[in-house]
């Protein structure tokens, strides 16, 4: 809804108290030997301290110092891909109040220019007033400006048919699909594994994700055309993380695991130890104390 969440409101708090349990989370995380430190990587953006998905989110990740930012990608009625988590757009902007009569307010029953046109800040608190749901294009032209890196998911493949090649054709417009940013700065990740196999499809240069914790027995068939295994922090174990990593993903290197969403220290130095390869969290600061060699 508009108004905003008590969990919003709470995340800002709960990140200082989180960052003094750092140290002590940090000496009681289950070992699994000596590993590089894992990226992080701010989940819709700095989204604990700014509106997620927004620009205002992107920026505030950026001046923080990192260099990784994952946004979420759905389709409007005329098209447009936009940067926004839910399929509908009532929980982040002001759409009951400026078109009150077309509920549920699902993002595909709107236009981009009508989507535009929505407060997407203001909810999250009133210095954001104004920010506005970001086109793709506008998104990963903000990143390319910060030199920075983007993990893009594909919300809801089943209900956007074709979204695999639109998503696509916005990255190679926008020159995301050149040798540097798809060996360097690009990982595209769903979870629909289908929508993956797509991607990859189309596109095999590309790395990409699956988010979710498929059985052991079947990693195999997700590692011939993916490069990651990202699945809940909630459902991993350290021989669940050993099982992904014995593996090979689908450019000949060894399949990773990326984590989300982390938001305590304690949640951040547990992962750690199972030696995760990245962790996706609404507060990058936190779980960089806390991860940090």
């Amino acid at each position: 809804m508009y108004a905003r969440t008590a969990s919003a409101r709470a995340a800002a708090l709960l990140g200082a108290a989180a960052l003094l349990l750092s140290g002590t989370a940090a000496q009681t995380a289950t070992a699994a030997g000596p590993h590089d430190e894992p990226t992080v990587i701010a989940h819709r953006g700095a989204s604990a301290y700014a509106p997620e998905n927004t620009l205002a989110a992107v920026d505030l990740a950026d001046r923080m110092g990192f260099a990784w930012v994952e946004n979420d990608v759905h389709r409007t009625k005329d098209g447009e891909l936009v940067v926004v988590h839910d399929d509908s757009l009532a929980r982040t902007t002001n759409v009951e109040q400026v078109f009150p009569g077309r509920s549920p307010w699902k993002v595909k029953d709107f236009t981009a220019a009508e989507i535009a046109a929505l407060d997407a800040g203001s909810w999250f608190g009133p210095q954001f007033t104004g920010a506005r749901v970001p086109t793709l294009k506008q998104y990963v032209n903000r990143v390319e400006h910060n030199r920075q890196k983007l993990l893009l998911e594909i919300k809801k493949p089943e209900i956007y048919p074709g979204i695999e090649k639109d998503t696509l054709r916005v990255l190679r417009e926008e020159g995301w699909l050149n040798r540097h940013h798809v060996k360097h700065k690009l990982v595209i990740q769903s979870f629909g594994a289908d929508s993956v196999e797509t991607v990859h499809e189309q596109r095999p240069d590309v790395r990409t994700g699956f988010l979710g914790t498929p059985p052991v027995a079947d990693l195999p068939k997700y590692a011939e055309f993916t490069d990651q295994i990202n699945p809940t922090h909630t459902s991993l174990t350290a021989d669940y993380v050993a099982a992904v990593h014995k593996l090979k993903g689908a450019h000949g290197k060894r399949l990773q695991v990326n984590t989300w969403t982390v938001n305590t220290a304690a949640a951040a130095a547990r992962v750690d130890g199972f030696g995760v390869d990245g962790i996706i969290t609404n507060n990058p600061d936190i779980v960089r104390d806390a991860v940090g060699r």
